[in-house]
């Protein structure tokens, strides 16, 4: 079965301990978003309330996916780049598919519908994001369309002795 997907939907309780849960979730299982696990709920509401933050200045939208039984089971969030000269493109972070949903298509269809919420954005020609390096995403995000345009040799600091790669990734909304 296919997740539903939504563009801004309304934030409460419930919605934001599923997201919270998910990112636990998707840290732990070694999914590079922000955190090495192990992590706690606790040590990743932080970071969900810094794009509460930014929703709420209707600088971010979220897209979130959920599954049959209505639990959230995949995330991206939209920032809008308030750089006057950068204004055409849009940032995607934090992008999670839950653990138990994985290989099941369910990533491209997140990506299809951030696609989707950014060229409903006026303006916006292109998607970028940053992965990192020797993780695959890579690879999964240019099945979805994007080309790699920059690398930041060992810019991610995962461990005392292990240091991954800043990859930038763009994907053309109109070309």
């Amino acid at each position: 079965m296919a997740l539903t997907f939504e563009v801004d939907p309304v934030f409460d309780r419930a919605l934001r301990d599923g997201v919270t849960a998910l990112w636990a979730d998707v840290s732990n299982a070694g999914g590079a978003v922000g955190f090495v696990p192990p992590v706690t709920e606790e040590d990743i509401r932080p970071e969900l309330a810094g794009h509460l933050v930014a929703m709420a200045e209707g600088r971010t939208r979220p897209v979130v996916g959920r599954d049959g039984d209505g639990s959230v089971a995949a995330t991206a969030f939209l920032t809008r780049n308030t750089h006057r000269l950068m204004r055409h493109w849009i940032g995607v972070y934090t992008v999670m598919v839950h653990p138990r949903h994985q290989g099941k298509g369910y990533g491209r269809e997140l990506m299809a519908a951030v696609a989707g919420a950014a060229r409903s954005v006026e303006g916006i020609d292109a998607v970028r994001l940053t992965c990192r390096g020797g993780t695959g995403a890579d690879r999964f995000y240019a099945s979805c369309g994007y080309k790699e345009v920059g690398r930041v040799p060992g810019a991610i600091r995962v461990a005392e002795d292990d240091y991954r790669d800043d990859i930038i990734m763009w994907l053309p909304l109109f070309r």
